[in-house]
């Protein structure tokens, strides 16, 4: 019997299109149980929050759990992360809804040597720790005290500003009384922590206990001290301002901008704004307070000066140590920051002296400083945005911020000094705007470079294996 032109066609119908009747059967088996994948997903979003609290960015955290979900057989897992808030869902195949947990994340307190821990947990993770191991050892890395004594934490604040006056070449009478009136303000800040008063108002009153300490230090010149005639009080103040901006999340704002988490970058930027306006509001309430009592300062006509090449580079190794101490890094952290510091502060110099202007080299040091970071960070298992943090902090503009509002006090009816202050301000704005792009784009062309690196170890791991 010949073939219909009905079979003919069925004919070439198969030759093109795959036959549905033939395709396999891919719904996954429920291997995982509700109660098991409650754990697993209690399990990370856990780690997930610790990290997000320690200062970890948004785009890490996420990646950080759909690592760890993954490693135990759970996938896909959908995570949402917030400024306060972390949610995270698995649909299991079969299921009539999805489990999922939230976990609320209350305060940023960063300890760079939790984060160090926990990015080894989840290294171990990946590598096959069991369940119940890894459980335990997120509860006691969570238990985990803060690394330093709150003493030594003020200490290393004061010492911070001690680093900055070093990089103005301060003689020595200005680093003791910098070192004071800073130790004084971080103080104030720590009995206020401790009174559950809002941060807010503390940045408030360290400003404004920085400033009045500074603007008595002229007084030290009727007690005859040579060195005292040298004292410029714009540099104590200034070296608190970065002390006071030191804890904000310039760089981690404009990261998850950058990575996509606009509710997140946006409540750190507005927490940035805030904060940032209660040192203001405590310096300019300072400098009222010291001119209604005769002690006004004088604003200056030019920025202040930087002292010795050699000055610069020991002051910003200065602060990057101070700067990984108060954040509880450990001796690794530490030694990284303090050469790192050096790296971004040698790419600064350097673009200065190739004609850059100031906003331009900042931006230029940021960049290097996280680009070398993130790679260092990789190959030495210490947490990049601990180092990074310390290496660019050294170039954040307290003197331009001071110099600014002592413009805008001072001014009186002068609109021609009223004006230089606002510009001064906005400069400063400017140079901060530029650190948190540069440290970003660092970050952002060093992951690839992380990544290969990674590649190529695992590749070499192998081979011996």
């Amino acid at each position: 019997m010949p073939p219909t032109p009905g079979r003919w066609l069925s004919s070439l119908r198969r030759l093109v299109h795959t036959d549905d009747a033939t395709s396999l059967d891919t719904t996954l088996l429920p291997v995982i149980d509700e109660a098991l994948a409650s754990r697993i997903l209690d399990l990370a979003i856990r780690i997930g929050e610790t990290m997000l609290v320690v200062g970890a960015p948004a785009n890490e955290v996420t990646l950080t759990i759909v690592r760890v979900c993954g490693a135990y057989g759970l996938d896909p897992v959908h995570v949402d992360v917030t400024y306060n808030s972390i949610t995270i869902a698995h649909s299991r195949p079969g299921a009539s809804h999805p489990t999922t947990l939230l976990r609320v994340v209350r305060g940023s307190v960063p300890d760079h040597a939790k984060l160090q821990r926990l990015q080894a947990l989840v290294t171990e993770i990946t590598g096959g720790l069991a369940l119940d191991d890894a459980i335990a050892r997120c509860r006691a890395i969570r238990r985990l005290p803060f690394r330093y004594r709150p003493a030594i934490v003020i200490a290393s604040q004061a010492t911070l500003a001690a680093g900055v006056a070093i990089m103005f070449g301060a003689n020595w009478l200005a680093l003791v009384l910098s070192f004071i009136a800073a130790a004084l303000a971080a103080t104030t800040q720590y009995v206020m922590a401790r009174a559950r008063v809002p941060y807010f108002f503390a940045q408030i009153a360290g400003g404004f206990v920085l400033t009045v300490v500074a603007a008595l230090s002229p007084l030290l010149q009727y007690t005859g001290i040579e060195a005292a005639a040298a004292i410029r009080p714009s540099v104590i103040v200034a070296s608190g301002i970065v002390l006071m901006l030191a804890g904000l999340t310039v760089v981690g704002a404009a990261q998850d901008a950058i990575d996509g988490f606009a509710l997140t970058a946006t409540g750190r930027i507005l927490e940035l704004t805030t904060q940032t306006l209660g040192v203001v509001l405590g310096i300019l309430a300072g400098l009222e307070t010291v001119r209604v009592i005769g002690l006004g300062m004088s604003p200056p006509s030019n920025a202040l000066p930087l002292g010795p090449v050699v000055f610069q580079f020991v002051g910003a190794a200065v602060i990057a140590v101070a700067v990984a101490v108060f954040n509880g890094a450990g001796a690794r952290i530490i030694v990284v920051s303090a050469a790192l510091s050096l790296v971004a502060w040698a790419g600064y110099v350097a673009a200065t002296g190739l004609g850059f202007e100031v906003a331009a080299a900042s931006g230029v040091g940021a960049f290097i400083g996280s680009f070398v970071g993130i790679v260092v960070a990789y190959r030495l298992h210490v947490p990049s945005v601990a180092i990074t943090t310390a290496a660019i902090l050294p170039l954040v503009p307290g003197a331009a911020v001071f110099r600014g509002l002592l413009g805008i006090v001072e001014s009186g009816d002068d609109p021609a000094v009223l004006m230089t202050g606002v510009t001064t301000l906005a400069g400063a704005a400017t140079i901060g705007i530029a650190l948190a792009v540069g440290a970003s784009l660092g970050i952002y062309l060093g992951q690839p470079v992380r990544a290969t690196l990674s590649s190529v170890t695992r590749v070499r791991a192998r081979a011996r294996g």
